[in-house]
């Protein structure tokens, strides 16, 4: 099975703009951003959506969003306010199928989204 983009971005196959990086989760800038801060945090570990992680890693939530509240500071959105999004199957919006989470912030976000 052929690799995702975001598995050839954790092998260093496709240059990123890295914002974070641990033992378990990536974070980059997304190519075409729907915030002026836009911000792709991806396990490491392959799971292709959030309703096909098997319970034994289920911590990677944790991590994840963990993750998130880091690149949030980092980008000083903790005052302002950010968006943290996950996209669930082609009607979700899920355009790549490795299990991500966006940050989205840096403007107001209207609600609902879509």
């Amino acid at each position: 099975m052929a690799k995702t983009i975001f598995e050839r971005i954790i092998d260093r196959e496709v240059p990123a703009d890295i914002v974070y990086e641990d033992d378990h989760i990536l974070a980059f800038r997304d190519l075409s951003p729907q915030a002026p801060v836009h911000i792709l945090l991806i396990p490491k570990k392959h799971h292709a959506r959030h309703g096909t992680v098997p319970s034994e890693d289920h911590p990677i939530f944790a991590h994840l969003l963990a993750a998130a509240q880091r690149v949030a500071r980092q980008c000083h959105l903790e005052e302002t306010g950010y968006r943290l999004v996950i996209n669930h199957g082609p009607d979700g919006g899920e355009t790549v199928p490795h299990l991500h989470l966006h940050l989205l912030g840096g403007r107001p976000l209207s609600w609902p989204p879509g």
